[in-house]
């Protein structure tokens, strides 16, 4: 199973997803900072499941209709930064869907995640991240789950990665950086945590007019 997740910053990138899906095939797409009534019913082979209605700038999920079906989808709130009370740009940071894969039979649920931005603590994300697992599952207990986005998460991963095996869960970093500034502040941004799945890699896709770069995480069922 292949899952792109791409922040499209503020909508800018969306022009790119056509050929992102045709050269890289994936099974599913999740998307962060889109302009949700600019999204397409389809985009080549992959159909859009749901997208977030409460967020300037929202979550949406694209899946393949030939190797899933779709059960049922959730939008999720989480607690908010300061700069959402002020702000108020994000209600929905995460939007999971519960899926049968139609040839194993099988069933699994998968998210495109968008944490508190960097001026919140990292505590907060954490705590953002653990709630958005426990509510997901949620979709259907003890499912396989895989949540990919933009974790916003620059430094301490190991503390993050700690939090998250605690939580029964796996992190996985992409193998290259993921976020690019002013061609000065890197880091890995975006990547995945997971449960009932073998990752087998998380691939930093080339940088197109987003400041965030698509990540291409290659997965299995355990």
């Amino acid at each position: 199973m292949k899952v792109i997740s791409y922040n499209l910053q503020k909508h800018r990138a969306a022009g790119e997803l056509a050929q992102l899906v045709g050269v890289h095939d994936p099974d599913l797409l999740c998307l962060q900072e889109c302009d949700v009534q600019g999204l397409p019913e389809q985009i080549g082979d992959l159909a859009l499941a749901d997208a977030t209605q409460g967020n300037r700038l929202g979550l949406a999920l694209y899946y393949r209709a030939s190797t899933f079906r779709v059960l049922g989808v959730k939008a999720i709130e989480l607690k908010k930064s300061l700069h959402d009370r002020i702000a108020k740009p994000a209600h929905e940071r995460v939007l999971g869907a519960r899926l049968h894969e139609i040839d194993e039979g099988r069933e699994l649920i998968v998210a495109s995640f968008h944490a508190a931005p960097l001026t919140a603590l990292n505590s907060l994300r954490r705590h953002q991240i653990r709630a958005a697992l426990t509510q997901l599952s949620e979709l259907g207990p003890g499912l396989p789950q895989l949540m990919v986005g933009d974790y916003n998460y620059p430094v301490f991963k190991e503390n993050l990665g700690r939090a998250v095996r605690e939580h029964g869960y796996a992190l996985t970093l992409s193998d290259d950086h993921t976020y690019t500034r002013y061609r000065v502040f890197r880091g890995h941004y975006d990547f995945a945590t997971s449960t009932g799945f073998e990752i087998q890699r998380v691939t930093t896709l080339p940088q197109g007019s987003s400041d965030h770069r698509p990540i291409l995480v290659t997965a299995r069922f355990d």
